[in-house]
């Protein structure tokens, strides 16, 4: 067993391994902003990973020595949740003096680099430094893929280890394996959205919403098809508003440049009212996701829930997050700029899903040597000979 801190975690935490966001009954405080729900699922995740009977959190808003200085004798190791970090305009706050200080190993769990849409990633100083903190203070970074994996050989960081996430390992079942039902038998689908996206990292907005909009309403038509958000404002308030936030939010679709009229016809609006999904608990979402035969879509960790759950799921390729991701664990993946139809029977194919069974248990191995090789106390259940750092680097 362990103490540990974590380090920009996403939500609060319940019955030791679950994770929900802050106050989440008190509805209000939240609905007028955006937070990716995604972010705690990766939380919940690592949490339901490790050993421990000490959970705390590392600010790193401020820089304050008097704590750091308690917080070192207290807790064994930082954690940093694993997600898109390492990009042109992250920024750290007060974390480089605050871990400079605390001294205790940084474990990076999934961590991952976003490249932008043009252009090469050009990594702040700030950024670097605190890279190369982490590298010193452990055997190994947890990365993505090989993407991110690049990219911190670029700085002079090879101390890395392709671990992927740790949500396609919640269940911590070795055994668990995507078995595609019969086509015929599919009837309830997830589409997991995402209609805010950065034109720094997907190149042609346009494109991007033309063919979201054309996914979902063509899925919908041919299943009994949810529309599963995770947390921009206009669908939270769809959801879980009231009377006027369901219509102020309508009003702010319809008058948005991107989801003007010719994205947000009487078929979506229709879909909109009718089909949407969010909450602020991981667990809702997992629940929602058993009770699926596919979920497909956009959303790096909506889909990999439903994979962590046995139920198959296509990746929708956008930007270099969703591709990494899709490469690391061979998950069927479409580029929506390629130009071509998506015909999902194409992709219904027990061969391609049986791709990523194989990698999935390549990388469960990647993940419980990593964790092993750290020193970082564990549930994960030892599937292979250990493999140390030196011939996977």
């Amino acid at each position: 067993m362990a103490r540990i801190l974590v380090m920009i975690p996403s939500g609060e935490v319940y019955g030791r391994d679950n994770v929900r966001w802050y106050r989440h009954s008190d509805i209000q405080r939240s609905i007028n902003s955006y937070h990716n729900i995604g972010d705690a699922f990766v939380f919940d995740s690592s949490l339901k990973l490790l050993s421990y009977d000490k959970l705390g959190v590392l600010e790193i808003s401020e820089f304050k020595p008097d704590l750091v200085d308690r917080l070192r004798d207290e807790y064994d190791y930082v954690f940093l949740r694993g997600s898109n970090y390492i990009h042109n305009s992250m920024n750290w706050e007060q974390a480089v003096p605050t871990l400079r200080r605390l001294g205790l190993p940084i474990i990076g769990f999934g961590i991952g680099a976003q490249a932008p849409a043009k252009g090469k990633i050009q990594l702040s100083d700030q950024t670097q430094e605190l890279l190369h903190l982490m590298a010193d203070s452990t055997t190994s970074i947890g990365v993505r893929g090989a993407y991110t994996a690049e990219v911190l050989g670029d700085i002079g960081i090879h101390n890395t280890r392709i671990i992927g996430c740790p949500t396609a390992f919640r269940r911590n079942d070795p055994e668990l394996r995507i078995k595609l039902p019969p086509l015929d038998s599919i009837r309830k689908v997830g589409i997991t959205i995402r209609r805010e996206v950065s034109p720094d990292y997907a190149k042609d907005i346009g494109q991007y919403l033309t063919f979201h909009r054309d996914l979902v309403k063509t899925m919908a038509r041919r299943f009994d098809a949810v529309l599963m958000t995770q947390g921009e404002v206009e669908e939270k308030k769809l959801v879980l508003g009231t009377e006027t936030q369901r219509d102020d939010a309508m009003d702010a679709l319809r008058a948005h440049p991107w989801t003007a009229a010719w994205y947000l016809d009487e078929e979506m609006v229709r879909l909109y009212c009718e089909r949407l999904f969010y909450s602020d608990v991981v667990a809702d979402y997992e629940e929602l996701v058993r009770s699926l035969d596919l979920v497909l879509g956009y959303r790096l960790h909506g889909n990999l829930m439903a994979l962590a759950n046995g139920i198959p799921s296509i990746y929708f390729t956008y930007d270099s997050r969703t591709v990494e991701f899709a490469e690391t664990f061979q998950i069927p993946s479409f580029d929506v700029f390629s130009g071509r139809t998506f015909v999902p029977d194409e992709y219904l194919d027990q061969s391609l899903f049986d791709k990523y069974n194989r990698a999935w248990q390549r990388i469960y191995v990647e993940m419980y040597n990593f964790l092993t090789e750290n020193g970082v106390a564990h549930q994960m259940i030892n599937t292979g000979e250990p493999q140390s750092i030196s011939k996977v680097a």
